[in-house]
């Protein structure tokens, strides 16, 4: 099995100590790229490509006269692979995990290159009913469902740890996380709109928000002059841990298919207010509070209720350590592509 992505990824996902053949990449945007990732899939059965910009220079690279045949793994770290094999053209399987909402030029290039992309794959593979509906209306030959579960975490988590509330500032009023870069789309304003609401609560809450992007000064600055009971902690490697802290956790995203934070609150049972954006609907059925994006006074008003009933809240964490055993685990995940690498290799 061999890997292809940016020599960063392999320190984070540790490629090489799982035992793959691990080629770095060149920075987004080098033509290089596409030499590189044409001289790898020579000779392999099946080309995975995970993403947009993955996706795009995997057909790019198939499509030139001298990669007859192919097999990699492109893009954020997971694996394709297979045996070296001879004859026909190489399969391309590609996953959605997410997908950016473009508006004007930038979204008709965006729609462009989806296009491209899903007709030049064998196999499209959505992480949620949305993105599998969008790549067929894209123009698809072959689009499932392939939800991607986030591994649960190796060790115990304390719920409502006092030393986490502690160092947060939340050790005598409720604890509200939201996590996810800073980004405009992630929701952040609304986010901020109904924290102005909660100021005549008593005790007033607290929302803390992890991650880092280039909104940080823009939202930091508004905090300060509306005096929000906000904090912004920037990346944190113990989100479990804080989250697990918090009486709900909050996702006022615009787009999300398989939600980092969703999974992580309904597995610890910590009650969640998420806007009913795309896959997020699916993902976590009756155990979440769910809003329309953008609406401040109502996802104010889903979080006070919370916070106000303590009874809903027991249920909803019920609800979603339940929902959380719905999911597929790991080894199913990686059992399913496999499958679907060992049906394209087995037609050629």
């Amino acid at each position: 099995m061999t890997v292809c992505a940016p020599a960063e990824l392999d320190r984070l996902y540790d490629y090489l100590g799982a035992g793959a053949h691990f080629v770095p990449l060149p920075r987004l945007g080098d033509p290089a790229t596409v030499t590189a990732l044409r001289n790898a899939c020579i000779g392999a059965d099946v080309v995975h490509a995970h993403g947009l910009q993955a996706s795009v220079r995997a057909t790019l690279a198939l499509s030139a006269p001298s990669c007859g045949s192919a097999s990699a793994g492109l893009g954020s770290g997971r694996a394709g692979g297979g045996s070296t094999s001879g004859g026909g053209r190489t399969p391309l399987v590609t996953t959605w995990h997410s997908r950016n909402h473009l508006d004007g030029a930038r979204g008709g290039v965006q729609r462009l290159l989806e296009r491209r992309t899903v007709r030049a794959a064998s196999v499209v593979l959505g992480t949620s009913s949305e993105l599998v509906d969008r790549a067929r209306r894209r123009g698809a030959r072959d689009a499932r469902l392939a939800p991607v579960t986030v591994p649960a975490g190796r060790g115990p988590v304390c719920l409502h740890d006092g030393k986490a509330r502690a160092e947060l500032g939340a050790v005598d009023r409720p604890l509200l996380m939201a996590v996810g870069a800073l980004e405009r789309g992630r929701g952040y304003g609304t986010l901020l709109d109904a924290a102005r609401s909660w100021r005549d609560l008593d005790p007033q809450p607290l929302l803390v928000i992890a991650g880092e992007g280039r909104e940080r000064a823009a939202l930091q600055r508004r905090i300060t002059a509306e005096r929000l009971a906000v904090r912004l902690i920037g990346r944190r490697d113990d989100v479990a841990e804080l989250l697990a802290a918090a009486d709900v956790a909050v996702l006022p995203s615009r787009r999300e298919a398989r939600s980092l934070l969703a999974q992580e609150a309904l597995r610890l049972g910590v009650p969640l207010v998420a806007t009913a954006v795309g896959g997020v609907p699916e993902l976590v059925g009756d155990a979440a509070e769910l809003v329309p994006y953008g609406d401040a006074v109502a996802l104010a008003g889903a979080v006070r209720g919370l916070l106000e009933d303590a009874d809903r809240r027991m249920d909803l964490a019920a609800a979603g350590r339940v929902q959380a055993g719905t999911w597929p685990t790991e080894d199913e995940t990686v059992a399913h592509v496999l499958s679907v690498y060992d049906e394209l290799a087995g037609r050629r």
